[in-house]
C-alpha cells in the first residue's frame, strides 16, 4: 500500500444507524492508513472532506422505526472519539500546520524583501561615516555637523570619482544600483 492507492465503497440499502456504522469505521480506517503512499498525502484529505457528503446523505435517511429481521449495527464512537481517530490527528495536525506555515513563511518574507537592505540609504550631500577599514564598507549616515563626519557624498558627474575621492557600493544608493562618491572631509 506504500505504492499503490485503493478506493473502497459500500453499497447496499442500509437504515441510518447501520449506514453511520460503516461510515464511521470506513472513515477512521482511511483517517490512519490513508496516508501511507506518496500521492495519499496529498489525496487523502480530499477523500476525507468527499466522505463527508456521505454523511450528509446518511443524515437524511430516516431512522428505523420498526426491527427489520435483523437488528441494526451499533454505530459505535464518533471518528474522533476512536484511537483511530486520535492516531489521524498527527497527520492532520502536520497537514494543517503545513497548510498554515506556507503562506505565514511567504508573508515574512515579503516583509523581510520590503523592509529594505541592511545598509542604510545615503543621499547626495549628506555625510558619512565609515565603520570598517578600507577597502571594505559599513558606511552610516551622520550629521555633516558632527565631529564622526568622514565623507561628504557627492555624484560622479561623469560617471568617476574625482581624484581622491572614495566609490560607495551600489547598495548605499537609493536605488540600490547608483555608485555614489565619498568626499573625504578631512
Amino acid at each position: 500500500m506504500l505504492v499503490i492507492m485503493r478506493f473502497l465503497r459500500r453499497q447496499g440499502a442500509f437504515c441510518r444507524t447501520c449506514a453511520l456504522a460503516i461510515f464511521r469505521d470506513m472513515q477512521a480506517d482511511t483517517m490512519v492508513l490513508g496516508w501511507w503512499g506518496p500521492l495519499s498525502v496529498l489525496i487523502t484529505p480530499f477523500t476525507l472532506l468527499a466522505n463527508l457528503s456521505a454523511l450528509s446523505g446518511i443524515k437524511r435517511i430516516p431512522a428505523p422505526v420498526t426491527a427489520g429481521w435483523r437488528p441494526p449495527m451499533d454505530p459505535g464512537k464518533p471518528v474522533f472519539r476512536r484511537p483511530a481517530g486520535v492516531l489521524a490527528l498527527i497527520p492532520l495536525a502536520a497537514l494543517g500546520l503545513l497548510v498554515l506555515a506556507v503562506p505565514v513563511l511567504f508573508l515574512i518574507g515579503l516583509v523581510a524583501e520590503s523592509s529594505g537592505s541592511d545598509h542604510p540609504t545615503l543621499t547626495v550631500g549628506s555625510c558619512a561615516r565609515n565603520d570598517a577599514a578600507w577597502p571594505d564598507q559599513d558606511l552610516k549616515p551622520v550629521d555633516c555637523g558632527s565631529a564622526e563626519a568622514q565623507f561628504r557624498v557627492t555624484d560622479p558627474p561623469s560617471g568617476e570619482c574625482a581624484s581622491g575621492d572614495y566609490l560607495a557600493y551600489p547598495e548605499y544608493s537609493k536605488s540600490g544600483d547608483l555608485s555614489l562618491c565619498l568626499h573625504p572631509l578631512k
